[in-house]
């Protein structure tokens, strides 16, 4: 069993402007984002019917949805417009050096995401800091908050569970099956979100202070 400290992160809301990248096609293909809470709701809805589905057709599909809430049916171009830009979606500006302080203070980094490997790869070199893994929905059949990436994580890393803090913006995906699975969740609160019955083991407005709350999760001295 590797003892070296692991962080692993979900990306897009924590590491990548996941609502920015969505907000701005839902304007391109349907004229205005007012749809985008509409969109959090029908996405993980999707995820649950078709585990084993590409990122992309998710994405598809959920705007094919929308769309047709409105009235509205969508050309190829248009129903593909998410897949399509999501390897723009712009970087936190605070996450390179974040992440690049916890390399350097000895942890290793892995990514557990709801997406395709070809746009995790994207993701990843537009962040510019090595990852040791990165685990997507698409190649285990799982989307989170489902448990399939945590499995996959401690498979494929023999990590400690008493040295492993995972990092996510969502309650829903992160904090709660960290909850389940009584693994450390760092939530990066980024909407100022109240955390309801969830138990993140710290709360940030952003990634300035990983570090330090990582070291407390893990009872590490500072």
């Amino acid at each position: 069993m590797s003892e070296e400290p692991w962080a692993s992160f979900d990306c897009y809301g924590t590491l990548v402007d996941w609502n920015a990248g969505i907000a701005e096609s839902l304007r391109r293909v349907l004229g205005d984002d007012a749809q985008l809470a509409r969109y959090h709701e029908l996405e993980p809805q999707l995820q649950a019917e078709r585990p084993g589905e590409h990122y992309r057709e998710v994405m598809a599909l959920t705007l094919e949805r929308l769309a047709a809430e409105r009235g509205r049916e969508l050309g190829p171009a248009e129903r593909n417009a998410l897949g399509s830009a999501l390897p723009s979606w712009p970087v936190f500006p605070e996450v390179p050096a974040a992440l690049s302080d916890l390399r350097a203070r000895g942890f290793r980094l892995a990514i557990l995401s709801n997406s395709d490997r070809d746009l995790i790869e994207s993701s990843m070199r537009a962040i510019g800091v090595p990852f040791e893994l990165a685990i997507v929905a698409s190649e285990i059949g799982s989307y989170k908050p489902a448990h399939g990436h945590w499995k996959a994580f401690y498979e494929r890393t023999g990590a400690d569970p008493a040295s492993h803090v995972h990092v996510g913006a969502s309650l829903f995906h992160d904090v709660g099956p960290c909850d389940e699975l009584g693994i450390p969740c760092i939530w990066i609160n980024r909407l100022g979100e109240q955390p309801g019955s969830a138990r993140p083991a710290a709360q940030l407005p952003d990634l300035n202070g990983l570090a330090r709350a990582l070291d407390r999760a893990l009872g590490t001295p500072t």
